[in-house]
């Protein structure tokens, strides 16, 4: 039978004398006592040591540490976590220390103790690893090279209303150019919201976008007259693959900081939805750092503009070894007596007609590959 426990002290002096005995084993007199092992080597230890001064409770830990944060300190950062409740504590490190750059801070982990201990950190779901996908981001390698633009998932405002936002972004820089809340996501409205940024901020290499209307169609090389637009403009389109939207992996990652601090909940109405989009950008853009960007924010990265936005579009030309025809108003060009059907989206615009073998021609928009016309055939043949 188990021996009836009594006072603490009493009872580790009869473990110790159970043990000297040696009528038991050391397993056996821990059981005895209804203590572990790990209990029973610890006082046995203190007994070797220091005899019966060893058995006496020792006072718990101290609660206050020679490096612990002042409360200020942690009020400082608590304020700072109220303000941005979405960000963690690296970024909010970033904006204390510029703040505040005479006061020392602590660590960003010691700075996620400081939330953690208040409630304020959201565990997240661990995900499955993937991956990386290098292409075709890889090459993006300065500002102004390659942007991004995408309609981010519609959602009804407090009006019933649907919102469509518009975003457009550099992909070196993550500087959020643009975000358009739209009612309707229409090539006029997209087309709109273009102009204005490259007025601003210039004309880029290539934008990237998804499939989708009013990027892409169907149509020969996938033209529409905002992607024709861009063209003469001296933008080269560039489409994702279907179902890949982790190749445009910057751009999306902002859309989910975009949907969680500016969209939930939603706004009354659109207007009052553009308030808080034109908010975001600020903040994204001026007081947000990026670990990417060592820290730096969007703007601080973005210093200067593109290639100016003309007056009037250029023309486009080919070179002396390129035959021109002009897309009539029915989508067809005329060559050697027949009519071919190349694209409405280039109505009134002139294509080139390259000789790649005897009855072969490679038909073009700019340096965009749109067809073959294969003469013996009679046909315009997809590339």
């Amino acid at each position: 039978m188990p021996w009836k426990r009594t006072d603490p002290m009493l009872e580790r002096a009869q473990f110790i004398a159970a043990v000297e005995s040696g009528e038991h084993s050391f397993a056996e007199c821990c059981r005895r006592f209804q203590i572990s092992r790990k209990s029973g080597y610890k006082w046995w230890d203190r007994y070797q040591s220091e005899d019966v001064a060893g058995l006496v409770d020792r006072p718990p830990v101290a609660q206050h540490f020679a490096h612990a944060l002042d409360a200020h300190t942690v009020a400082d950062i608590l304020a700072a976590k109220h303000a941005h409740p979405h960000w963690g504590p690296r970024k909010l490190r970033c904006v204390l220390r510029s703040k505040y750059p005479q006061q020392h801070w602590p660590a960003i982990s010691t700075m996620g103790d400081v939330l953690a201990r208040h409630g304020l950190v959201r565990s997240r779901r661990r995900r499955v690893p993937v991956p990386p996908f290098d292409a075709p981001l890889a090459h993006c390698q300065s500002i102004n090279e390659v942007w991004s633009a995408d309609f981010k998932g519609q959602f009804r405002l407090g009006n019933h209303q649907w919102c469509y936002p518009f975003t457009l972004s550099d992909n070196h820089s993550r500087y959020l150019l643009a975000c358009k809340g739209m009612s309707h996501p229409t090539q006029a409205g997209v087309w709109r919201a273009c102009e204005a940024v490259f007025r601003q901020h210039g004309l880029p290499a290539a934008i990237r976008t998804d499939n989708g209307i009013p990027f892409a169609s169907r149509a020969l090389g996938g033209l529409t007259p905002l992607s024709v637009w861009w063209i003469k403009l001296g933008i080269r389109p560039e489409r994702i693959a279907l179902g890949q939207p982790q190749q445009n992996g910057r751009h999306e990652r902002m859309h989910k900081t975009l949907k969680a601090e500016a969209t939930r909940p939603a706004a009354a109405s659109l207007s009052a939805q553009q308030r808080r989009f034109d908010a975001f950008c600020v903040e994204y853009n001026e007081q947000r750092p990026h670990e990417s960007l060592n820290d730096q924010t969007p703007a601080s990265a973005h210093p200067h503009a593109g290639r100016t936005y003309p007056r009037r579009l250029p023309d486009i030309e080919y070179g002396a070894d390129t035959k021109v025809r002009r897309v009539r108003s029915n989508g067809m060009i005329k060559w050697r007596g027949r009519l071919h059907f190349i694209s409405e989206a280039l109505i009134g615009e002139p294509v080139g007609l390259t000789l790649i073998t005897e009855d072969c021609w490679r038909i073009r928009f700019a340096e965009l590959t749109l067809a073959i016309l294969d003469e013996r055939m009679g046909r315009v043949i997809r590339p």
